[in-house]
């Protein structure tokens, strides 16, 4: 069924493979703000400067980028000119996404699966990249991109969504055209890390793998669009921060190979595989690699590249090709990368080597990808266009590609109504303290978010500003913008604790968009934000800072700093001594039927204290008569190391009713050292609802800070926190 030629054919100078270079056409990027999406089109159908024509439709191309002009989504495109600055990447091509059935007739504001490929021919375009993106149980791991089909629907995903779509790419009207197909993201992955036995796994996986409709589907939509002769199909290979252990990654290569032979497909179905599809992975290191080691400890044992064989997208998805082809696919497979937005650039991007003072302190020092853990996914802040486009720029990889337009959401940050069957995934919430595939950090997302592959102007323009490479080709947001926005104003304290301060301030001017602001404390830089506040803790009680504010825009101008704001933290409470409670709530809604919360202790002193004499209390009130019981979710130490009842404390003031008063089995805290994170859960027996509004002990933050409310006794005697 498949007419496809894989062998290697000559590049002009004799050489294997084809020639590198950006496959998108030359002209100024600085126009395309103004152009209509039929003007922007024909200036499309220029082809790249120095490049071979594009090959007629036939025997497949060994690289189907080489030579070709790609097709510019104009729906894309209008969204990305109109924000300031967009003007500098609104010219790049990138996948359309058919995420949904009725995706293939169009919905509002998006064209369908035929117009577009109609506007690629009045374009010029000689290639055209979609997603195909419907399998039944979409995303079992992944809330805000599932999808409209139950776990059960492959019926329908075949008669409906992909029998449609291959109906429309088989046209003979489209034949001269090489249609790059990106197969299902995050399906096949899901199967190998998420369905059983791992700190990620889902029910909803498990039911997947059990009933093996993800395999189906991929083999069906392989073998029903790999029989259309100027289709390529590439099939999504997650990441390396999911797939790069050994325990992941032969077991990925073998899954993908069960997929591609399923449903009576076959591995001449499979062109090659793409990776990090919509996802934030750098795709080098320029400082760091897995071979390096700081006093005899390998980088592998660092906290945040946990054991893995892989520190960057590139060296990822080169080993993962070596081995796919030992699993029996093509030796002449080709691979992509997304890199839309991984590219990491801004102030934080370091210069250098981080310093080798520790194996972590080199690695956190030195990483380009700035995420807060590699399992973070969802509209990341500090993130940066990468590199635009390219065609052929290593070994082994066909093209550097744009799979997740940028701008497009990747979910809501809370629960949002819509019709689309995307759900709300708590690793889009900011305020999230994450799961076992994140190692229970915080996300990293942006607030604020819509619904999933909605337009999201913050974070267009926080990929702009952190573009790299920079964004310099001149127009908004290029070389050409030498201007510095203004300097912010009015800066004022909103609201301030014993451990944190709450600012806000006047909007900065620019003549392109301001896209975001530093926030500085006694001189270094603390954080940024997209908005006109932000709130910095983990303070000190009853000390003094001084705070100044820069804007920033897409071109990397930054303004003067604002007039320098002195803030004094609350003073402490309550009685004090060596040892010291810290606290964060682990659930941000008080209204629901669990209360979750973080403790650890600190030990301040000169001496190591026995922890069998260390108690805790969090006091709170049920809001109603049904008993309450708690539960060790998750403790660095061992929840076999952990103690919590729950008792009734009689005092009479409001919102203490009740505490849980935590203990420890055995162990000795040594100075300066904490306990680490002790995750615990409240939950009534008819799991009604609390009101946690007026908890005497309840606090809001979302990091690790001081908390004065709880109690630490050491036997019967309060060293620390303030009683009720």
């Amino acid at each position: 069924m498949n007419t496809r030629s894989r062998g290697r054919r000559p590049s002009p100078d004799g050489a294997a493979g084809a020639r590198s270079g950006r496959f998108r056409p030359g002209r100024p990027r600085s126009a395309a703000a103004t152009l209509t999406a039929l003007v922007l089109g024909a200036s499309l159908a220029v082809a790249v400067p120095g490049a071979a024509p594009a090959e007629a439709a036939g025997p497949r191309v060994d690289n189907p980028y080489a030579g070709a002009t790609p097709y510019v989504n104009p729906d894309w495109s209008a969204q990305a000119a109109a924000e300031p600055g967009g003007g500098a990447i609104a010219d790049e091509p990138s996948f359309v996404w058919m995420d949904r059935i009725a995706a293939i007739t169009g919905t509002p504001g998006a064209r369908g699966l035929k117009e577009h490929l109609d506007t690629a021919l009045d374009q010029g375009a000689e290639l055209f990249q979609v997603v195909i993106y419907d399998l039944p149980g979409r995303d079992c791991s992944a809330l805000a991109s599932n999808g409209e089909l139950g776990p059960t629907e492959i019926g329908r995903y075949k008669s409906e969504y992909i029998d449609p779509i291959a109906d429309i790419l088989d046209d003979p009207a489209y034949a001269d055209l090489r249609i790059v197909t990106l197969i299902e993201p995050d399906s096949l992955p899901n199967l190998v890390t998420n369905a059983g036995g791992t700190a990620g796994s889902t029910p909803e996986c498990a039911v997947m793998k059990e009933n093996g409709n993800y395999e189906k589907g991929v083999g069906y939509a392989l073998k029903t669009l790999g029989a259309i002769p100027n289709v390529y199909n590439y099939v999504d290979a997650a990441h390396h921060g999911w797939l790069g252990w050994d325990s992941n990654f032969v077991p990925a290569a073998e899954q993908f190979k069960k997929a591609a032979t399923t449903e009576g497909a076959t591995v001449d179905d499979v062109h090659g595989f793409i990776v990090n599809t919509a996802n934030y992975s750098v795709l080098k290191e320029p400082y760091l690699k897995i071979t390096d080691t700081v006093d005899g400890t390998t980088v592998r044992q660092s906290k945040w590249v946990d054991w893995n064989y892989y520190v960057d997208e590139l060296t990822f998805a080169q080993g993962l090709r070596e081995e796919l082809v030992r699993q029996g696919f093509d030796s002449g497979l080709g691979m992509l990368i997304d890199t839309a937005r991984n590219g990491w650039g801004g102030d934080d991007r370091p210069t250098g080597p981080g310093p080798s003072t520790s194996v972590d302190a080199y690695v956190d020092g030195g990483r380009a990808d700035r995420r807060i853990h590699a399992g973070n996914w969802c509209n990341q802040s500090g993130a940066g266009v990468g590199e635009r486009p390219t065609t052929a720029p290593e070994p082994g990889i066909d093209a550097y590609v744009w799979a997740k337009p940028p701008g497009e959401s990747d979910g809501s940050s809370e629960p949002i109504d819509n019709d689309e069957g995307k759900g709300f995934d708590r690793m889009c919430d900011p305020t999230y303290e994450g799961n076992g595939r994140n190692g229970f950090s915080l996300t990293g997302a942006l607030p604020d978010s819509p619904v999933a592959g909605h337009w999201f102007s913050a974070q267009f323009q926080e990929l702009l500003a952190n573009a790299h490479p920079p964004l310099g080709d001149g127009g908004p947001g290029g070389e050409d913008d030498t201007t510095a926005p203004t300097a912010p104003t009015g800066l004022t304290v909103t609201a301030k604790s014993a451990t944190s301060v709450s600012l806000s301030w006047t909007a900065a001017t620019d003549d392109t968009g301001v896209t975001g602001y530093d926030v500085y404390r006694d001189g270094a830089r603390v954080g940024s934000t997209t908005t006109t506040a932000y709130a910095d803790s983990g303070l000190a009680p009853g000390t003094s800072y001084a705070y100044t504010v820069r804007a920033k825009d897409a071109a990397g101008n930054v303004s003067p700093s604002s007039a320098s704001l002195a803030a004094t933290t609350d003073e402490g409470g309550g009685a004090t001594g060596a040892l010291k409670v810290q606290y964060r709530t682990s659930d941000t809604s008080p209204g629901d039927n669990q209360i979750r919360l973080g403790l650890q202790v600190v030990n301040t002193g000169e001496s190591a204290v026995d922890l069998a004499d260390v108690t805790l209390r969090y006091w709170f009130t049920p809001d109603g008569e049904s008993a309450v019981t708690s539960t060790c979710d998750w403790a660095q130490l061992g929840c076999g190391g952990v103690t919590h009842t729950v008792e009734r404390s009689g005092a009479a003031v409001p919102g203490a009713s009740h505490h849980v008063e935590v203990g420890f089995s055995a162990g000795s805290l040594a100075p300066g050292a904490a306990t680490g994170e002790v995750q615990l859960r409240l939950n009534k027996a008819d799991w009604s609802d609390f009101d946690e509004s007026d908890d005497y002990s309840r606090g809001t933050s979302t990091g690790f800070t001081d908390h004065a409310r709880i109690g630490l006794y050491l036997g019967t005697t309060l060293t620390w926190g303030t009683a009720p």
